[in-house]
C-alpha cells in the first residue's frame, strides 16, 4: 500500500483502505450479531416462539448508515477521479497504439518506440488508440487504467515520482497472445531523457527534435 510510482497513489490506494476497512468493520459486527442472536433465541432458551413487533427506529438506522457509507465510498473515488480526468494543458504528450499484441509509442517529435520513457516529475499526457480490438491500458505501479477501444480515442495522464522501470499491461483480453502485451515504461531524470530522446531522434533521422526548454 502507498507504494508506487505515480500521483495517484494516494488516492487510489485511500479509496481501496477506506472501502476495506468498512467491509471488515460490517463483517465482524454482522458475525458477532449473528452468534449472538443464535446463542440468545436458541430453541432451548426459547422453547415457545413469541412474535417480534417491528422498530421503526431501527429500520430506519440500519438504512440510514448503509446509506451513508455508500455515499461516502463513492464521493471519495469521484473525488480521485475526477483528478485523473484533469490532465495539466503543459503536460507533455505521448500518442499510444495498442494492436494485437504490442504496444506503439509516438513521442512529438516523431520518435517511436515499444517501450515507454517519460522524465521524472512530470506530466505525461498518453493518447490512447487501437487499430483493432479492444485493449485496456494499465500500468498497476501507478494506480492508472484506461481503455483503449477502436474508432474511438481515450486519455490517460500521471506524474511519475520515481525513477525506475514499471510494467505495462493490458488488462482487457484481446486474443491468443493477450500474455504478450507487456511492456515497460521507464521513468528517467530529466536530463537523462532529454538525452535520450536527441539520441533516439538521430538514430530514427528524426532532425526536428525537441529542445530541452519544450520538454520541461
Amino acid at each position: 500500500m502507498f507504494s508506487g510510482g505515480s500521483n495517484f497513489i494516494k488516492d487510489v490506494d485511500g479509496v481501496f483502505l477506506f472501502i476495506l476497512a468498512v467491509s471488515v468493520l460490517l463483517l465482524v459486527l454482522i458475525t458477532f450479531l449473528m452468534i449472538f442472536f443464535v446463542i440468545k433465541y436458541s430453541r432451548k432458551k426459547n422453547p415457545n416462539p413469541t412474535n417480534i413487533r417491528g422498530n421503526i427506529a431501527l429500520e430506519i438506522l440500519w438504512t440510514v448508515i448503509p446509506t451513508i457509507l455508500v455515499i461516502g465510498m463513492f464521493y471519495y473515488g469521484w473525488v480521485g477521479y475526477t483528478k485523473m480526468q484533469d490532465a495539466p494543458k503543459d503536460a507533455m504528450v505521448v500518442h499510444v497504439v495498442a494492436r494485437m499484441w504490442d504496444w506503439d509509442f509516438t513521442y512529438p517529435n516523431g520518435v517511436k518506440t515499444d517501450t515507454l520513457y517519460v522524465p521524472v516529475n512530470k506530466a505525461i499526457r498518453t493518447e490512447l488508440e487501437s487499430v483493432d480490438v479492444n485493449h485496456s491500458f494499465y500500468i498497476p505501479a501507478f494506480r492508472v487504467k484506461k481503455d483503449v477501444i477502436p474508432n474511438k480515442k481515450n486519455f490517460l495522464w500521471f506524474i511519475a515520482d520515481q525513477v525506475g522501470s514499471y510494467d505495462i499491461a493490458c488488462a482487457e483480453y484481446c486474443g491468443l497472445k493477450h500474455s504478450y502485451m507487456y511492456t515497460k515504461v521507464v521513468v528517467m531524470p530529466e536530463d537523462e531523457f532529454d538525452k535520450w530522446l536527441m539520441e533516439a531522434s538521430k538514430i530514427s533521422g528524426i532532425t526536428d527534435s525537441l529542445k530541452t526548454t519544450e520538454i520541461k
